[in-house]
């Protein structure tokens, strides 16, 4: 009996998905079709109201309903994270430029030889 009724479940989440994909298509169709005739607001505000009922439809599907989950346990594991302060941002900030403007001289310096070292033996005068 579980396995119909997941089935059917599913079923039903495959006709859920196909609305929202009609509505997102005709808000864009919409949006595009009436571009002439309707101010930017309202075209603005049927866009944001269709894409709002897409949503909601898609978060009534098993996979919605996971995707909320996982949202939710992101924000709960985002709060748990230490974050730097100014100071240590800034520190961080210009070890990272200074070791990029050394590996940069170091590559151009190589570079350099490589060409003078490639002319040298080809005959080419570079």
């Amino acid at each position: 009996m579980s396995v119909e009724a997941e089935k059917q479940g599913s079923s039903f989440d495959s006709i859920k998905w196909i609305l929202t994909v009609v509505i997102l298509g005709a808000a864009v169709w919409g949006n595009h079709y009436y571009a002439e005739q309707v101010s930017v607001l309202w075209r603005a505000l049927g866009v944001v109201g269709a894409v709002v009922v897409a949503g909601l439809i898609a978060a009534q599907t098993g996979k919605g309903k996971a995707g909320l989950s996982f949202a939710k346990e992101s924000r709960t594991e985002v709060r748990k994270v230490i974050w730097p302060t100014r100071d240590e941002a800034l520190r961080t900030t210009v070890i990272v430029l200074i070791a990029t403007v050394i590996m940069s001289l170091l590559l151009w310096f190589l570079d350099g030889i490589m060409v003078r070292l490639v002319s040298f033996l080809t005959g080419l005068g570079l």
